[in-house]
């Protein structure tokens, strides 16, 4: 099974950095879809960039990004509305650390 752990959370900036294993640009998109599915959220939208893909997801009622950018290896979790959000990333945190054995961060 694919582990993913909170790297860090910058709880100001309403943006939650995964350490996750390696993936490539191509490899992504089945990474991806494992972490939505292990949130219980669905996917609203996907875009795809040069080096970059947004994802927007819906997790219980709030959206929020679902960006990773091959290039550095970083996987984040960004709220659309910060403010109204703060709720929901430390409920998502506190899932990361306490259910989701970590890789080693």
């Amino acid at each position: 099974m694919v582990k993913f752990c909170l790297a860090e959370y910058l709880r100001d900036d309403g943006v939650l950095i995964l350490a996750t294993p390696d993936f490539d640009f191509d490899s992504f998109p089945s990474l991806g879809e494992t972490l939505v599915s292990l949130l219980s959220a669905h996917i609203k939208e996907k875009q795809t960039d040069a080096d970059l893909h947004t994802w927007l997801i819906d997790f219980e009622g709030t959206s929020l990004f679902l960006k990773a950018e091959h290039y550095s290896g970083s996987i984040w979790l960004e709220a659309l509305q910060r403010e109204q959000s703060f709720e929901v990333l430390d409920y998502i945190a506190e899932i990361f650390r306490q259910e989701m054995i970590p890789i080693e961060c």
